[in-house]
């Protein structure tokens, strides 16, 4: 008995993709060939889904697709891959703190801009073009 498939646009809605995203992602390797019913369509079982919606989450925590590619590689070859996801989630907790770092100095670089602007409107000193940059220093 065949386990029950289910079309493309079906899998898209199953798992929150689009059918655009589901055909990159064969494209990739990140999803076997899909078996095709007898009118050509594509049809994806229950492992298929299961995978799609790993792809998904995994998307929604950052990682890419080729960090997504390797830890289905290390599954598929029966290895536990959730050292290397705990890695890879570690990096981009990583490069979360470091942009949070930069925005925080950017703000107060910008608050000082416009600070700066305000004072300089303020006594009356004109620019050449803005005072919100001419007058940031």
């Amino acid at each position: 008995m065949k386990d029950h498939t289910v079309t493309i646009g079906e899998a898209a809605a199953r798992t929150g993709l689009t059918a655009k995203a589901i055909r990159l992602y064969e494209r990739r390797g990140l999803l076997g060939a899909p078996e095709r019913n007898q009118s050509g369509y594509r049809t994806y079982g229950a492992n298929d889904l299961a995978v799609l919606s790993f792809i998904r989450q995994a998307r929604n925590l950052g990682l890419r697709l080729d960090e997504i590619g390797r830890v289905l590689e290390l599954q598929r070859s029966n290895e536990q891959p959730c050292s290397t996801v705990l890695e890879l989630l570690n990096e981009r907790i990583a490069n979360i703190d470091r942009t949070m770092t930069d925005l925080r100095a950017l703000r107060k670089v910008m608050t000082t801009a416009r600070a700066g602007a305000s004072d300089a409107a303020r006594s009356g000193r004109t620019a050449v073009i803005c005072k919100l940059i001419e007058f940031s220093a």
